[in-house]
């Protein structure tokens, strides 16, 4: 284990606070899915029909997208709520494994997530669809990047 220094505390603190917002997404993302106001933020319509008109077409289609997101909503919240732990407990701790756990998780998530929305698909205004978990991850990955510089960097030679 690495001796806990300044830098390391306040990169873990970062981290927790990029991965904080990925929790708030996540509980915004819940409750959207009960709130009839479009299909997600930023995503008001799919190519124009809106959830009420989708519904009179068919009622499971929307059940099934409303099922959708709350697992989605719920594995991005189990997701931040393990980094959130990684960080605090076991970054701060200078432990390594926990580092790579905190950021490769993420990670695979983003890189799953993430491709599809710029396909042309559907519509979406990407600032407010996409632009909260991009401000979440900067913060994160700014916070990871404090904790591995203050790790790899050499301490001074003792006199």
């Amino acid at each position: 284990m690495q001796a806990q220094n300044p830098m390391v505390h306040r990169g873990a603190l970062t981290m927790v606070v990029g991965a904080a917002l990925f929790l708030l997404y996540a509980i915004v993302f819940f409750f959207r899915a009960f709130s009839g106001a479009g299909f997600e933020l930023g995503v008001p319509t799919l190519n124009g029909v809106t959830q009420q008109q989708l519904d009179q077409l068919n009622p499971a289609i929307m059940a099934y997208i409303t099922h959708l997101h709350v697992a989605t909503a719920g594995f991005i919240a189990a997701t931040a709520i393990a980094v959130i732990g990684l960080a605090w407990y076991g970054v701060r701790a200078g432990a390594w494994w926990a580092w790579i756990t905190a950021v490769i998780s993420p990670v695979v998530g983003l890189a799953v997530a993430l491709p599809l929305h710029y396909t042309g698909s559907f519509q979406l205004n990407w600032v407010t669809h996409l632009g909260p978990i991009y401000v979440g991850t900067v913060i994160f990955v700014v916070g990871a990047l404090m904790v591995l510089v203050a790790w790899t960097r050499k301490a001074p030679a003792a006199a």
